[in-house]
């Protein structure tokens, strides 16, 4: 009998489990994969290394305020040997044809080279930065409501209720609408896929949110994103828990209408763990998919409207020399080949992406001793791999296909970085195919359901399930990223172990 079992080793899971064994709980981790971590794990081909889902991170400034709170938890969870390390200022960078802009913190710093840049557009870039504020307000209230117990979210959703009304509806592209500059429109609007939602149907919500999470600065774990799951995992076995990798879970026990363990396969054996409360990082649909059929009916017709997010094509380029030659650093490259930079990747095969996303994992951590890297990521529409997704007869080779889109989407980065692309030895590509395969999303989803204004209120999110003692965690609930994964991990440790609640405040 474990405390409480855990399906899921990315950032949520290991925060919820870690938490509990700091309040002294015994929790299984199961993990399908050979390798702890989900998007935060790295792999290495030859002398590179490479990471899967983290680019850079918000939360992690040095002071003792609100921007140094995802650090403080990392710290008290963990076993305090996480450190990170600043990215350049600015750290990320729009590139438009003809038109580059950097985008700098804090957020004073900000508004201000966007009025050095636009001075007829001093109104608009205010109005903006307004709308930002009361979006994100409105937001903590709605996920507040949304996460409470059922009385209190009542009550606050009451008492935010026009706040709320006001901005949960609205999408990116509402908002961009009331810029009349086309540049400072796909300036403001640019990083949506740090979210993975095109702005005709992103939340204004999300977006202000994300995009002013890095007021205080964008950060990079030292010693590389693996140190996630080493930390984390190292409190976890403090207190009697373990980490069982290449586990398959297949059943989500219930007896008596309430959570009672799971199945599991691991090494070919079948094997049933007892526990009071599992909470389930590996997302919606793969949790519903593991409650036998009649359990919790309403609630699987509520999961069974939302649908998976965006899948992307990840391109992992291994260099040599020094990229600072180049004129490059740890700041990030949004790159858009037009004007218009809110267009999804739909035929990879017959186009260039409409947008790139270039990151140098190698020049973000002050500790990297191997040679450098660089990774290029473009959001799909997963349709162009649907027949290999979906296992349809007479699809093709798809390894002919993945090479094909490999070489047009490095043909690309070498035409917005033609020196870095000669110093190029190796590279290889993943695709939603890959996602699927190493982290369980489903359809290969960048960023597991999908983004839109109808997720924000959908009783299918909640912390709680419909089956008691059954929770779920990571981006499902608070949101697509790093640091809202992690929390949605804290939350619904603390909705098993109250105490927890207080520790939320760092």
């Amino acid at each position: 009998m474990w405390d409480a079992i855990v399906i899921g080793s990315g950032i949520g899971g290991m925060g919820a489990a870690g938490a509990l064994a700091r309040r002294g709980k015994r929790v299984l981790v199961l993990e399908q994969h050979t390798v702890p971590g989900g998007q935060t794990q790295t792999f290495r081909r030859g002398d590179w290394v490479f990471a899967t889902g983290v680019h850079y991170l918000s939360g992690c400034s040095p002071d003792p305020g609100p921007g140094g709170q995802f650090r403080r938890l990392l710290e008290w969870v963990g076993d305090g040997t996480l450190r990170f390390a600043p990215c350049a200022n600015p750290y990320d960078i729009v590139r438009l044809p003809g038109f580059e802009f950097g985008i700098p913190y804090p957020e004073a710093a900000y508004r201000q080279a966007l009025e050095e840049r636009f001075p007829d557009q001093h109104a608009a870039i205010a109005r903006w930065f307004t709308h930002c504020e009361s979006a994100r307000k409105a937001g903590f209230a709605l996920m507040a409501a949304h996460n409470l117990p059922p009385l209190l979210g009542w009550g606050l959703r009451l008492l935010r209720a026009a706040q709320i009304q006001a901005w949960s509806g609205r999408t990116l592209a509402d908002e961009l609408r009331e810029i009349g500059d086309p540049r400072l429109r796909a300036v403001l609007g640019a990083r949506w896929g740090d979210y993975g939602a095109p702005p005709e149907s992103a939340p204004f919500i999300e977006h202000a949110w994300v995009t002013g999470a890095y007021n205080d600065g964008a950060y990079y774990p030292v010693g590389g994103p693996a140190r996630f799951a080493q930390s984390l995992l190292a409190t976890v076995q403090s207190a009697g828990g373990e980490c069982r990798l290449g586990a398959t879970v297949h059943r989500i026990l219930v007896n008596h209408a309430k959570v009672a363990g799971v199945e599991f396969e691991q090494g070919g054996e079948t094997i049933i763990a007892d526990a009071p409360h599992v909470i389930s990082a590996m997302g919606l649909a793969n949790t519903v998919a593991c409650l036998d059929e009649g359990i919790a009916p309403e609630w699987r017709t509520a999961a069974g409207r939302l649908v998976p997010g965006y899948g992307y094509v990840a391109l992992y380029l291994g260099l040599e020399g020094d990229l600072a030659d180049c004129g490059v650093n740890s700041a990030n490259h949004w790159i858009s080949e037009s004007v218009d930079a809110g267009h999804l990747w739909r035929q990879p095969a017959d186009e260039d992406a409409p947008v790139l996303f270039v990151s140098f994992p190698s020049l973000k951590d002050p500790t990297w001793e191997g040679p450098p890297t660089a990774e290029v990521l473009a959001i799909v529409d997963q349709e162009a791999f649907a027949p290999w997704l979906r296992g349809e007869k007479g699809a093709g080779d798809y390894l002919a296909f993945k090479d094909w889109v490999t070489e047009r989407l490095f043909a690309q980065f070498g035409r917005h970085f033609p020196e870095l692309a000669s110093r190029v030895r190796f590279k290889e590509a993943a695709t939603p195919l890959t996602q699927r395969r190493f982290v369980g999303a489903v359809d290969g989803a960048m960023y597991g359901t999908e983004m839109t204004v109808e997720r924000f209120g959908s009783d299918a999110l909640r912390l709680r399930t419909a089956v008691p003692g059954l929770l779920l965690s990571g981006q499902d609930v608070m949101g697509p990223g790093v640091q809202a994964a992690f929390m949605g991990g804290l939350m619904a440790a603390a909705t098993v172990e109250p105490a927890l609640w207080r520790e939320l405040g760092r």
